[in-house]
């Protein structure tokens, strides 16, 4: 089911956008579900400024967050991801991902001026709220959105003082249909050569998406790996430990290593799913 994006300044209402469209679409029988940069930050027992202000643990909240919205995505789930999202090639990864999904996306961005945003920052609880030096530094960063690029499309604006267009809303992600996957969305065959490396750094992407999930407190649910359709892990046990899942990765690069699939199966795709399968089977279940 869609993405739907929103971006802004800080402070400009993309919250009260985002609870506004879930109550539409919930009144319209869909399953929404908000992945909120806030909520995120809170629950880590962050102080948001501080947060911002490193370049290295803002690129970890956003990896959580993409995480997070690319884990939700699926044929039940609409899900609406109320972030900043200022960088075009943070939201161009998106982009990727859910096309790779086959599903469609929506971005919308929230306008206000600068002093508006600052107004409202103002009114916020002192947890709540910005420093100026944090506000500033947002500002400046800010990529806006542009329609003519393909990942900011479809792009609704909408000012403070608008009302929320829910239909055009419903038809941007309901009413058309997902772009076609491309080479760089979809799982290309390897070659002998290449087939190894690309075997090492999936099995660690799976891990650390494993890890990822279970430091945001999903023990007990399952895991759907980012960027392969598909592939879910099931139920991750709350015993599992970072121990257990490089000895089990090592003894699937072993098994690989002198097994190795038919030429056919050697795409992205088919990795990801024999790790996959090797987890559920070995690990997971067996716990």
């Amino acid at each position: 089911m869609p993405l739907l994006l929103l971006t802004g300044y800080p402070c400009c209402g993309k919250s009260t956008r985002s609870e506004q469209i879930k109550l539409f679409l919930e009144q319209k029988l869909k399953n929404v579900i908000i992945v909120s940069e806030n909520d995120k930050i809170k629950a880590g027992s962050c102080d948001k400024n501080e947060i911002y202000l490193d370049a290295q643990k803002e690129k970890e909240i956003r990896g959580v967050l993409k995480s997070e919205t690319l884990r939700l995505l699926g044929r039940e789930n609409v899900v609406i991801l109320d972030a900043g999202n200022y960088i075009k090639g943070y939201r161009y990864e998106l982009y990727c991902a859910t096309k790779g999904c086959k599903t469609t996306q929506l971005t919308i961005e929230c306008c206000s001026t600068k002093e508006q945003s600052w107004e409202w920052n103002c009114k916020r609880t002192e947890e709540d709220r910005y420093s100026q030096e944090t506000f500033d530094a947002l500002i400046m960063r800010y990529e806006a959105p542009d329609s003519r690029n393909r990942w900011d499309s479809p792009l609704i604006v909408l000012q403070s003082e608008d009302t929320c267009p829910f239909d055009d809303i419903f038809s941007a992600l309901f009413d058309r249909k997902p772009p076609p996957p491309n080479q760089s969305t979809q799982s290309a065959p390897l070659t002998a050569t290449n087939f190894l490396f690309e075997l090492d750094k999936i099995t660690q992407d799976i891990v650390a998406s494993i890890l990822s999930a279970k430091k945001n407190g999903l023990e007990g649910n399952d895991v759907k790996v980012p960027g392969f359709d598909g592939c879910v892990i099931s139920r991750i046990s709350p015993n599992l430990t970072p121990a257990q899942l490089a000895r089990h990765r090592r003894q699937f690069l072993a098994y690989t290593r002198l097994n190795p699939p038919s030429a056919k199966h050697h795409s992205l795709q088919d990795i990801a799913q024999l790790f996959v399968q090797f987890l559920n089977t070995t690990l997971i279940g067996g716990n």
